[in-house]
């Protein structure tokens, strides 16, 4: 089972300007709350101790707010934001070997730990990647259409009601395999569903994408409302 879980907060955040001239956006408080907080919530709820942050905007900030934590190692993209294929495949060393749980830390989610039920829906003889889900109207904030679809056998196909929510347990070897440093997930995605090894799992609850300012008061508003603190 996987036992480590990697954080992106690396990005440049630019939906969230101006609030990012200043912060990185896994610092911007929602709930009064940082978001990578509501992120290492999930995770410690989920009983996870291996926690890898990767680094690239304003990272001595968000190194310094973590620093009393001692189970979080720092994956550092100095000079090239690496995207999310990259920046786990230059964290793997501090991954260990075997599946993770990856998570973005621009969301606030709502309901059962997203974690713990990829966790429990996890089949890794049939699974490369097992993404978690929300359909449209269940994701607050999100502008887009959906992401993908579900075969009846929890294969996911792309285009479709279901959005993506930002966590994910990912088997490694395809994505230690790809030659170039900087990538983006979405292609090792697309050749595990062209093989058949790309699953999801929907959500127990509601997802908030907090990506841009006028989020935070939607996000703040559904903590509300579901008592979620």
């Amino acid at each position: 089972m996987p036992d480590a879980l990697m954080l992106f907060a690396a990005g440049l955040g630019t939906r969230m300007a101006p609030l990012t001239d200043t912060l990185p956006k896994p610092l911007i408080r929602v709930g009064g709350r940082p978001l990578i907080d509501h992120a290492l919530s999930e995770a410690d709820g989920a009983g996870i101790t291996q926690v890898v942050v990767n680094l690239h905007y304003k990272p001595e900030l968000i190194r310094d707010y973590l620093r009393m934590r001692r189970n979080i190692r720092f994956s550092r993209e100095t000079e090239t934001l690496l995207e999310t294929g990259g920046g786990l495949k230059a964290a793997l060393s501090l991954l260990g070997a075997g599946p993770v749980f990856t998570m973005n830390t621009d969301a606030v989610w709502f309901g059962r730990n997203p974690l713990e039920e990829l966790r429990a829906a996890w089949l890794p003889d049939r699974m490369e990647a097992l993404l978690a889900l929300v359909h449209r109207d269940d994701a607050t904030g999100y502008r887009g259409d959906g992401d993908f679809d579900l075969t009846r056998d929890g294969r996911l196909i792309r285009g479709g009601p279901y959005v993506y929510t930002g966590a994910q347990i990912i088997a490694t070897g395809r994505v230690a395999a790809v030659r170039d440093d900087v990538f983006s997930l979405n292609p090792v995605w697309d050749a595990m569903a062209q093989d058949g090894k790309l699953f999801g799992t929907v959500h127990d609850g509601g997802f908030c994408d907090v990506g841009r300012p006028d989020a935070i008061a939607l996000a703040e508003a559904q903590m509300a409302l579901r008592g979620h603190v």
